[in-house]
């Protein structure tokens, strides 16, 4: 099987819902990020936060702009997530308190500093609960409206697919390829780091995951699990093996639970059943088995988000769209489901995970 990522080959939730169509990103104002903590800082304690709006740069640049500014060490920064450049993004950035007093030196056009405050400890990569998107939607269906409201409905009724977003794979793929040249080969052509090395084969693991969550919607079972699944609680996070299908994909019509896949590796929960035959099978497509993947810790991924919150506003060529989603989802994702159209981000969007 080749191993590109297209979006066109993926099921849509939605699919059998006509899309608005349209286009993002014509202006830097049409997509906006809103970091939502996972918790707010106390205003108390040695680590100055720092919170930031920044348009059209990504969170390294404004890093390393105080890092060359303000002379604070790498090593002392603490960021929840990285933010896209293209794109106007809140969110909080830690330094030592020792530096607080530097801050007034601070200048780079299209930043502003919105709040300082204080916590006990430094901020940790993943400390967010998820982002807050506000984004346009351009060139729109004249019955976009009616369209995007049919859409979101259903989606908070059947969950809305975790796909990886196309960004992750780069150029066509190519990432998630040489990542595959990587397993099967145990090398690679040109002198790569262990660190490039290590996002390409993460990038592999990334669509692979993307083919699991494919072939459950295809057959239909999106929506349900399987025997020997290892489901997640939306509600708690709390992770099982499904041992009775019937009553768990009950609930997992309910949106009460869903099935997870593997980010392949040799430390993850197993399942069993039916469950492990469909992991393995997306294995096989590939030429893979777990025995590639016993370098890597691994993880499991929820296959479905909850749409919990999200509103839509008419403008005279389309809408404003608003929703929330948790920490390493991919605005994309619902875009390609109310759009219906091609709405691949730039190649340096970045992510929270």
């Amino acid at each position: 099987m080749k191993l590109v990522f297209d979006w066109n080959d993926f099921p849509l939730a939605s699919s059998h819902l006509s899309g608005t169509g349209g286009r993002i990103r014509t202006e830097l104002e049409d997509f906006q990020v809103l970091e939502q903590p996972a918790y707010l800082p106390s205003g108390n304690g040695d680590h100055t936060y720092i919170r930031l709006e920044k348009r059209g740069h990504t969170t390294k640049f404004v890093v390393d702009e105080l890092h060359r500014q303000l002379r604070i060490p790498f090593k002392d920064f603490g960021v929840a997530g990285l933010k896209d450049r293209h794109a106007i993004t809140t969110q909080w950035i830690s330094i030592p308190s020792s530096f607080e007093s530097k801050l007034t030196q601070f200048e780079l056009p299209e930043t502003r500093i919105l709040e300082v405050t204080r916590h006990g400890n430094k901020l940790g990569m993943g400390h967010l609960r998820g982002n807050t998107f506000r984004l346009r939607v351009r060139g729109a269906n004249p019955t976009a409206i009616q369209e995007a409201t049919a859409i979101l409905e259903h989606l908070r009724q059947t969950g809305i697919p975790n796909y990886f977003g196309s960004q992750r794979f780069g150029n066509t793929g190519g990432n998630a390829v040489r990542g595959l040249e990587l397993v099967l080969n145990g090398r690679m052509k040109g002198p790569e780091s262990i660190s490039i090395k290590r996002f390409l084969i993460s990038s592999l693991q990334s669509l692979l995951f993307n083919h699991n969550l494919r072939l459950r919607l295809e057959r239909g079972i999106f929506q349900s699990v399987l025997l020997g699944d290892v489901a997640k609680k939306h509600e708690t996070g709390g992770i099982f093996t499904v041992e009775d299908q019937v009553t768990d994909s009950a609930r997992a019509m309910a949106l009460e639970i869903s099935s997870t896949a593997p980010l392949y590796g040799r430390k993850i929960m197993a399942a069993h059943s039916e469950a492990l035959l469909l992991e393995n099978e997306v294995l096989a497509m590939f030429d893979l088995n777990w025995q590639h993947f016993a370098d890597r810790k691994g993880a499991r991924r929820i296959s479905r988000i909850k749409l919990e919150e999200s509103s839509i506003e008419a403008t005279e060529d389309g809408y404003w769209l608003e929703f929330s989603l948790p920490k390493g989802s991919f605005a994309t994702t619902v875009l390609r489901e109310i759009m219906k159209n091609n709405v691949d981000a730039p190649e340096d969007e970045e992510t929270d995970e």
